[in-house]
């Protein structure tokens, strides 16, 4: 028999928790099994759970816990994932959007402004200006990162190509938040993400705007955008050096299918493998002619479908958590007819977001900023997600 039940307090690292004794979606865990090689994993299983059911054949070989909580050496992550850094809310999510927006719409004309001479190839970046942008978008992450969430949901379907950037950019700096890096780490994968990309300037407009399958030599030739930004950033000064090498690893992937040289696995590194995370989720989500126009939730299947394999596996687990089920932001309707948008996430109950009503069950716009918090409403569910702009929500008006 290769299933069994065992109680938390019998666990050992390296079994395959198969079920727990408890629907999960009751625990803070993403997937439904998983092989226990964390500290962290084993807490939450004693805080949520009192047996679980291990598959014998799925586990791993590991009658010792690690030591200081980390996984076993035979699949010890080459970097740490998280950092020591504690943040809470520093500002609450209505203040912070008033705050926010002006801080996003200056950063989204100075970006514009910002990449026209490298458009008409007649200068290179002004890095103290980059800096200072990303180190105001920062400081908003820092105090409420749903702010700029909320923010970045509204955009317009024929944005420039550059413009992904500074989504991409948003994405890598709240995650960076929720892995408890440091603020200076925070500012760089806000850098990593504002110019990873920015080599798109120097390829043809009409091969990234293209709707149709790229021959094989116009690939090679968008391609080329990563070392073309790698030798932007490498000329541009006030950047950080290492910030070179970085803008190199978006498009690297765990098992070596990356470009442009192949890296897999510790090679491509903690910041590789976020910005490869997060430029993948928003490439998913980002309106046609540049990314694939899907919902948040179609998103996280496909890249699911790669953990391991193209994506970092404990990485994108955690990226998961960090979004949620319902990303702030995602329009949907609840059980209780109303609709309305998702203001803020609870990390242990990722199916029960806060909402804030915009429609009653009648139809009618609720004028009053009434927020569900659905933790806390165990009869009101939401029933599915609506097609983005469906409510045509302005976050700007919402606050």
């Amino acid at each position: 028999m290769y299933q069994k039940a065992v109680a938390v307090g019998d666990l050992q690292f390296g079994m395959y928790i198969k079920e727990l004794d408890r629907p999960w979606i009751e625990t803070p865990f993403v997937f439904q099994g998983f092989c226990l090689r964390t500290e962290q994993q084993l807490q939450a299983l004693r805080k949520f759970c009192k047996h679980v059911i291990v598959d014998a054949a799925r586990s791993e070989v590991s009658r010792s816990a690690p030591a200081q909580g980390t996984p076993p050496a035979s699949s010890a992550p080459a970097f740490a994932i998280h950092g020591n850094a504690a943040y809470k809310a520093q500002a609450d999510l209505g203040r912070e959007i008033a705050a926010a927006s002006a801080v996003y719409s200056a950063t989204c004309q100075a970006l514009a402004k910002l990449l026209e001479p490298l458009e008409t190839r007649a200068a290179s970046l002004d890095g103290t200006e980059v800096k200072g942008l990303v180190d105001r978008l920062a400081e908003s992450v820092v105090r409420n990162p749903d702010a700029l969430l909320l923010l970045s949901k509204v955009r317009e379907a024929k944005a420039a190509a550059h413009a992904r950037a500074l989504q991409v950019s948003v994405y890598m700096m709240v995650f960076g938040r929720f892995l408890q890096r440091e603020p200076d780490d925070i500012r760089l994968l806000g850098m990593l993400g504002l110019l990873q990309d920015v080599g798109h300037t120097r390829v043809p407009a009409a091969l990234l705007q293209k709707h149709e399958r790229l021959t094989a030599e116009e690939s090679e030739i968008v391609k080329r955008h990563v070392e073309l930004s790698a030798h932007i950033v490498g000329i541009t000064k006030g950047l950080p050096p290492r910030l070179e090498q970085l803008v190199l690893l978006h498009h690297e992937r765990q098992d070596g299918t990356g470009y442009p040289r192949g890296l897999r696995g510790y090679q491509i590194g903690l910041h590789g493998s976020i910005a490869a995370i997060c430029d993948a989720y928003e490439m998913l989500l980002a309106p046609p002619p540049y990314g694939e126009g899907r919902s948040a939730a179609e998103a996280v299947k496909l890249l699911v479908k790669e953990r391991g394999t193209a994506f970092h596996g404990p990485l994108l687990e955690q990226f998961i958590r960090c979004m949620g089920a319902f990303p702030v932001g995602s329009e949907v309707e609840l059980t209780s007819g109303e609709f309305g948008v998702v203001v803020g996430e609870h990390i242990s109950q990722r199916l029960k977001p806060k909402v804030m009503v915009l429609l009653d069950a009648a139809g009618k716009l609720v004028v009053s900023r009434k927020v569900i918090d659905l933790a806390s409403e165990p009869d009101i569910r939401i029933r599915r997600t609506l097609e983005q702009g469906k409510l045509g929500f302005n976050p700007r008006q919402l606050f």
